[in-house]
């Protein structure tokens, strides 16, 4: 399952033939690896900003995102009650325009208002939902955060893909869905094995479990192995 993305707004499920990260657009080319470009979080924070821009304003009220919302079991930000956010700027206390900040009133309930601002809303939990059932897909992952969703949260993407696979290895399957169910009322309903894993993906995963490794056993600094940034494993001593 999966959105087409011939047209800037999804509006159809199709099965798109590009890989992970890769499509004919340009603006969606795949993002340079952290070993051939340094990640730079200023350039990055834009690009963030038009992906949340667009999950709030287009994808939330787009039949496709609703519907596969609806099968993973997660509430987009206008279902939230009592504070539903409907838009990237409907909800900003900047709503009203400045002309009529002098006719606003002391509000008691601010804080609980404030919720309901459209900064409060992450975009974490539905990467982590998309990824843990199987439907993280460039399609989906453009339906849901628009064009620019490969430098906006292509790094969190892989992140999160990298935590699941961290999450599955750590512990058993009940935990494991408890630990991606939400609220008692979006418990995630299936968990499917990570979608498309590269063996480049699964090596640096292994480097990344490698140093956690050391880090349980305070191989740091001085102490941090030989072998430490490269795809073999950190073997830990037995007790």
């Amino acid at each position: 399952m999966a959105f087409n993305t011939q047209s800037g707004t999804p509006h159809t499920f199709g099965t798109p033939s590009h890989g992970h990260y890769s499509t004919s657009s340009s603006s969606r080319a795949a993002p340079p690896s952290q070993e051939s470009q340094q990640f730079d979080i200023v350039d990055w924070y834009p690009k963030f900003q038009s992906c949340h821009r667009y999950f709030l304003d287009h994808a939330q009220h787009s039949g496709p995102v609703q519907a596969l919302s609806a099968f993973i079991n997660i509430q987009l930000p206008y279902q939230k009650q009592p504070n539903p956010v409907l838009s990237a700027a409907s909800s900003s206390p900047r709503s009203a325009g400045p002309e009529a900040s002098h006719l606003r009133q002391p509000n008691p309930f601010a804080q609980g208002q404030s919720a309901a601002h459209a900064q409060a809303v992450s975009l974490i939990p539905y990467i982590r939902r998309l990824v843990a059932t199987g439907h993280d897909t460039p399609a989906v992952l453009h339906g849901f955060f628009g064009d620019d969703w490969v430098s906006g949260i292509g790094e969190l993407h892989e992140i999160e893909r990298r935590n699941y696979l961290f999450a599955a290895k750590s512990t058993s399957w009940m935990k494991v869905k408890q630990s991606y169910d939400m609220s008692a009322d979006e418990t995630v309903p299936f968990l499917r094995p990570l979608r498309d894993a590269s063996e480049k993906e699964i090596q640096a995963a292994e480097a990344g479990w490698s140093e956690w490794l050391a880090m349980q056993d305070w191989m740091l600094g001085p102490r941090a192995p030989e072998t430490m940034g490269r795809s073999s494993r950190v073997k830990r001593e037995q007790e």
